[in-house]
């Protein structure tokens, strides 16, 4: 299921991470990645979270086949991060090659505390991977040109 966002949800969009959870219950983080049945993925900024989408797929187990990594890895392109109880070598590798930084949580982590828990790292300073995940989707400066010209630079 994807969420069709309206035009006050594209500026909202433009200062947003997408934060992927494996969830069944879309309440709480209760799944492995490799072996997930679904995941929430939400649009997260230091104000505001919302669900932009919810992906199910088949009976998963967890047997070393990497084969069904790569369709979730797909599904979570452009996500900064994904929260889970637990996830491979193999599949840490893959998700951090795409710039995807994989969070554990224990066991029964609630989606909204986790939300609020980023939000607050947000606010007060983010950890090395959310600081590069801002960096990364965070627009160039429009102003960046004028703010050289005025500090004297020379081409």
């Amino acid at each position: 299921m994807h969420i069709v966002q309206g035009t006050d949800e594209d500026k909202f969009m433009e200062t947003a991470l997408k934060i992927a959870f494996a969830t069944t219950d879309m309440e709480t983080v209760n799944q492995h990645f490799g072996s997930a049945k679904s995941f929430a993925i939400y649009a997260v900024n230091m104000d505001d979270a919302q669900l932009l989408e919810a992906a199910q797929f088949g009976e998963l187990k967890q047997d070393g086949n990497e084969d069904k990594l790569s369709v979730k890895i797909e599904l979570l392109n452009g996500c900064a991060a994904v929260y889970c109880q637990a996830v491979g070598g193999s599949a840490i590798n893959q998700l951090i090659a795409k710039n995807i930084q994989p969070v554990k949580v224990h066991e029964g982590g609630k989606i909204k505390d986790l939300i609020v828990d980023l939000q607050n790292e947000m606010k007060a300073g983010p950890s090395s991977w959310l600081a590069k995940a801002i960096n990364q989707h965070k627009s160039p400066d429009p102003n960046r040109f004028n703010q050289m010209e005025d500090e004297g630079w020379d081409e």
